[in-house]
């Protein structure tokens, strides 16, 4: 297994982690007395060949159901110097109830401490308050970590750059030691946080690179075409990875055979710089050809953030999955994330486009050189993607 260092952690960390958001029973709180037999084996047997393939990194959330008390009958059977362990609680306004659910995982998990703890879902400005106020969940974690319970503090986020930025740049605390974020080929507007993290020597780790990074374990025909001669899972793998600033990616097994495929991106990070830039010419003049040079290149141009929209409207998010529609043939993805705003919470911030045609966005757009266009875009896009409400899979 390839490790790279995980910034100022020191951490020599595999370039994929075992992410724990699939292997376990249940999104539910349920008690290990539900949890079925085979149900345990399985998630111990995906544990097992995790540390097998040097994927040490095992990675999981107070949030993620059932995740974090299966895993306590698994990780003490280990040997615990060969592995890197991660849990992620919730910022909360209390900071001392962060603390009673930190020792409460410590427990669930059967462990003495964590290598990571992540304040999880630093989403917007208000729970980055909650994270980082003085007397907060940032600072009721250097405590722990004073204590032994934590070796490293981080925090993980589907916030906007603005936000993510905001969080990397603060320093009170210590400020954090690395971040779990969104970037992939399909979602590149991280960047800036990428390099900020990168400038401050912080561990960087993808989230959900397969499933949001476009559900490419069962990609359209299209993107495999274009694609070629990668998988567009390894495609993506290699994308990432072939930057240095990107240290880790999660890969969310399910079961022991969900590592195969993306393992066999290793073999072609040497030759990256050969095999990445056909594929990415391909990408873009499929996107050129769907909707063309302008607004590939402009889309998000003079866009109002949700909170801003005309109805709450996420634009951003509605015009980025149009074009992956238009592009790519994307459409189950599309669904997917499309029928989440509205009912993610603030994981997922923002309406769709259901009352376009009732709306007013001349003030809105004025400054898009879509503007014109827009709303019939909104309202097409909600046409071809609305089915009915989805929630998230921890809601779910």
């Amino acid at each position: 297994m390839i490790t790279r260092r995980f910034g100022r952690t020191e951490i020599e960390m595999p370039v994929f982690s075992c992410g724990g958001m699939r292997y376990q029973y249940k999104w539910q709180d349920v008690p290990l007395g539900e949890v079925p037999p085979e149900n345990q084996a399985n998630l111990e047997a995906t544990i097992r060949r995790s540390l097998e393939l040097g994927i040490s990194h095992i990675e999981t959330a107070r949030g993620y159901g059932s995740s974090e008390r299966q895993l306590g009958l698994v990780l003490p059977k280990l040997p615990r110097e060969e592995m890197i362990v991660q849990t992620k609680l919730e910022p909360q306004a209390d900071s001392q109830e962060f603390k009673r659910q930190f020792y409460d995982s410590l427990k669930r998990l059967q462990l003495d401490y964590v290598d990571l703890l992540g304040i999880h879902g630093i989403n917007n400005h208000e729970l980055l308050w909650h994270s980082v106020r003085k007397g907060g969940c940032l600072s009721v974690a250097r405590q722990l970590q004073a204590e032994g319970l934590v070796r490293h503090i981080g925090f993980s986020t589907h916030g906007s750059t603005d936000v993510i930025l905001s969080a990397i740049c603060h320093e009170a605390d210590g400020g954090f030691d690395y971040v779990n974020l969104h970037w992939y080929y399909i979602y590149q507007r991280n960047w800036a946080a990428v390099q900020a993290a990168t400038e401050r020597d912080m561990g960087l780790f993808i989230i959900s690179p397969a499933d949001k990074g476009g559900m490419l374990y069962k990609p359209s025909e299209k993107l495999v075409e274009l694609c070629q001669p990668l998988h567009p899972l390894v495609f993506n793998c290699l994308f990432c990875l072939s930057r240095a600033e990107i240290h880790t990616l999660s890969l969310g097994a399910s079961c022991p055979s969900d590592f195969d495929l993306q393992l066999t991106a290793l073999p072609f990070l040497e030759k990256a710089d050969e095999l990445l830039p056909p594929i990415l010419d391909r990408l873009r003049q499929a996107m050129v050809d769907a909707v063309g040079e302008q607004f590939t290149d402009q889309h998000l141009e003079g866009l109002p953030t949700w909170e801003n929209a005309p109805g709450y409207m996420n634009l951003p998010i509605m015009l980025w999955l149009r074009t992956l529609v238009e592009a790519y043939d994307m459409q189950e993805y599309g669904k997917m994330r499309y029928n989440l705003l509205g009912n993610g919470g603030h994981w997922f911030p923002g309406l769709n486009a259901a009352h376009v045609d009732k709306l007013d966005f001349s003030d809105a757009l004025k400054s898009s050189p879509f503007a014109e266009q827009i709303p019939t875009w909104l309202a097409d896009t909600h046409t071809q993607l609305y089915e009915a409400p989805k929630k998230r899979l921890s809601q779910s």
